[in-house]
């Protein structure tokens, strides 16, 4: 059979999803007991008495915290899950509320930040985004400066030996695969990958065909993919609000077709394999979002039982389709 033959998948996802007040020990509890070795970092609670802070807010006792607690539970960071990229391309009022930072001060202060962090947690990838052009205006138009400035990102992340992540989102430059494709091919960098996600798509009112076409486009270019699903809107808008998406279900109800999409990676598995390899990463990540009992802009939210809910419905995709991937064993607990 097939599946004989291929590696397994690298199954994680975003620890804080799972945990109610997002502390580290609830965190890695939950994906402890579901069988994840692998987590992105992204909100946590690292004991320091500072309460919840972004991965990028984290001090050195707060990093130590963490790092201890995490190999005390068996698992490691997949991914540093930055918010870099989610800054305005331009400083004009648009009516919403992202930031702008001259772009030369951001790629020094907070691209250097993520860098360092995702160095100290034995990491190779950081995740990110491609910038907010102005609401109303046409992606398209703000390509050449998207480009030219995650170029520098990317430049940045392979003199640290790291890998930069694009992810797929609404309202972003690189709101879809197409567009992000466009990026990954200007751009030209081995350490510049794309994140597929297929619920940021149908959240936009695409169907499952037009979300499996994003995914080839995106192809090429895959570094890892995101698990989150939508039930899709009646409606689509040019601008997503992302506050009031609630429509969020595990892999194996929604519209994003990963049934597909999983068939069709199957193909090119091994080839994708090799280029993620010579850049020191151990594999293709299945990092879970579920966003099932909610999500926004910069987050959201599973609880425990919401994340367990999920990573079973991506493995009853991935069983469908022969599609092998690792949880924990009884012979991991002997050996542990």
């Amino acid at each position: 059979m097939q599946h004989q033959t291929l590696a397994p998948l690298l199954l994680g996802g975003l620890a804080d999803e799972a945990a109610n007040q997002k502390t580290a020990m609830q965190q890695f509890c939950a994906f402890a007991a579901l069988g994840l070795r692998y987590y992105t970092l992204r909100f946590i609670d690292a004991g320091t008495g500072a309460g919840i802070q972004n991965v990028m807010q984290l001090e050195p006792q707060g990093i130590e915290n963490v790092r201890n607690l995490q190999k005390e539970y068996g698992l490691s960071v997949s991914s540093i899950g930055s918010p870099i990229g989610k800054v305005k391309l331009l400083d004009v009022d648009d009516g919403t509320n992202n930031r702008y930072v001259p772009f030369q001060d951001y790629l020094q202060k907070d691209v250097r930040r993520a860098c360092d962090l995702a160095n100290q947690f034995d990491c190779k990838l950081i995740r990110g985004f491609s910038f907010y052009h102005p609401k109303g205006t046409d992606p398209h138009a703000h390509l050449p400066q998207a480009i030219d400035q995650i170029g520098q990102i990317a430049s940045m992340c392979d003199s640290y030996g790291l890998t930069y992540g694009l992810e797929v989102e609404a309202n972003l430059v690189g709101q879809t695969g197409k567009l992000l494709a466009k990026v990954h091919s200007a751009v030209a960098h081995p350490a510049l990958v794309l994140v597929f996600d297929g619920a940021n798509l149908v959240c936009q009112g695409m169907s499952t065909d037009e979300v499996f076409e994003e995914y080839l486009a995106m192809k090429p270019g895959l570094g890892w993919i995101h698990i989150k699903d939508y039930k899709k809107p009646s409606s689509a808008s040019s601008h997503v609000d992302e506050e009031s998406l609630k429509a969020f279900v595990p892999a194996n109800l929604g519209d994003s077709g990963h049934e597909a999409i999983f068939r069709d990676l199957m193909a090119d598995y091994p080839e994708l394999l090799e280029r993620l390899g010579a850049r020191g990463i151990p594999g293709l990540f299945i990092d879970l979002e579920p966003h099932v009992k909610g999500g926004g802009q910069f987050g959201g939210f599973s609880g425990p039982d919401g994340f367990g809910v999920a990573l079973r419905g991506l493995c009853k995709v991935l069983d469908y389709v022969g599609f092998p991937y690792k949880l924990r064993e009884f012979e991991d607990i002997r050996i542990s």
